[in-house]
């Protein structure tokens, strides 16, 4: 128990530490919101100071209160559960365009996940297993070239074969715009997952190779132990083997790499929302930081911040219940 609180109390100053950065990054850009909001007024009539003064305190840049003050009233709107009003879709609260697109990128993230770590983890040990062969040989180095490609060229390109060229999928926005209506119904259920396939695919191909390769390097490490050895000699059946004494092991790293991947496929889902216009996290942080929309850079950075944080502590606690001696070596 003193374990899991040790470690609570770790993240809980590492999501306190990403807060302040969070305030404080985005007001190092040039420019402030209450500009830019104006700026889209010009020639709309004149604005009374009443007005500039009560714009200023909703974007949270009041010129004559010192940074420290509006640090701590940004810590308190967050304990409250206010992330302010957003400048750039102004009078909409940033909670409400976080809540429109955050099951967006959950999805597509979500589903992302979930397919490249299967796949990789059963390619990974199907590929240590036959070690030497000629697939072994050849996948890896494949995999590994898709990876080194950017997700944004990535995406540029299937969208060019396979949406443009081949016509096979949609190429941009989350579903059929002018011939479907949004609700639970068949036809919207199923154009969106039309329209997603593109876009996970794309997240798929590029975060495939890391746990293809984690996995395969751990297997190998793992079949020389002795206890596999034994294994074999008691005479086992090759797949209970592999299964339930070599990849049962040879899996924590991928534990650990699944809070690790989760940041980095969130970056890239923000290059791939922009390429296919998907109305998700990435999307709304690339349109609030185009127009200094401070309010909605803070909030879109801090659901990144937690969803890491958050995947971070669930691996650790899975990662201590699959390999006590964790647990049990920091007493």
């Amino acid at each position: 128990m003193r374990y899991f609180l040790r470690r609570l109390g770790f993240y809980l100053v590492a999501l306190w530490a990403a807060v302040t950065f969070n305030f404080i990054i985005p007001r190092l850009m040039p420019g402030d919101p209450t500009t830019t909001f104006l700026a889209k007024l010009r020639g709309q009539g004149h604005l009374t100071p009443a007005t500039l003064a009560a714009l200023q305190a909703d974007f949270g840049v009041t010129p004559n209160v010192p940074i420290w003050q509006q640090y701590l009233n940004y810590l308190g709107a967050i304990l409250r559960g206010d992330l302010g009003i957003s400048s750039s879709q102004f009078p909409s609260r940033v909670s409400t365009i976080l809540g429109e697109s955050l099951p967006w990128t959950i999805g597509l993230v979500g589903a992302s996940i979930v397919l490249s770590a299967v796949l990789g983890t059963i390619i990974g040990a199907l590929l240590s297993w036959r070690h030497g062969s000629w697939y072994d040989t050849v996948v890896p180095p494949l995999l590994t070239f898709l990876s080194a490609i950017p997700y944004f060229w990535m995406a540029l390109a299937l969208v060019y074969i396979f949406a443009l060229g081949l016509g096979w999928f949609p190429p941009d926005s989350p579903y059929d715009i002018f011939n479907v209506t949004p609700g639970w119904n068949v036809d919207y259920i199923l154009s969106v997952l039309q329209h997603a396939l593109l876009p996970v695919i794309t997240l798929v191909i590029g975060s495939l190779g890391g746990w293809v390769l984690t996995m395969r390097n751990a297997m190998i490490t793992t079949l020389s132990e002795d206890y596999v050895l034994m294994a074999e000699a008691k005479g086992l059946p090759e797949r209970q083997v592999m299964t339930n004494y070599a990849a049962r092991n040879a899996i924590l790293p991928s534990i650990t790499s699944f809070s690790i991947s989760l940041g980095l496929i969130v970056g890239g889902a923000l290059l791939t929302e922009i390429v296919f216009n998907y109305p998700g996290i990435g999307f709304a942080l690339f349109n609030a930081v185009a127009q200094n929309d401070y309010a909605l850079v803070e909030g879109c950075f801090l659901v990144i911040a937690l969803a890491v944080l958050l995947a971070n502590f669930l691996s650790e606690l899975v990662y201590t219940f699959l390999d006590p001696r964790v647990r049990h070596g920091r007493g």
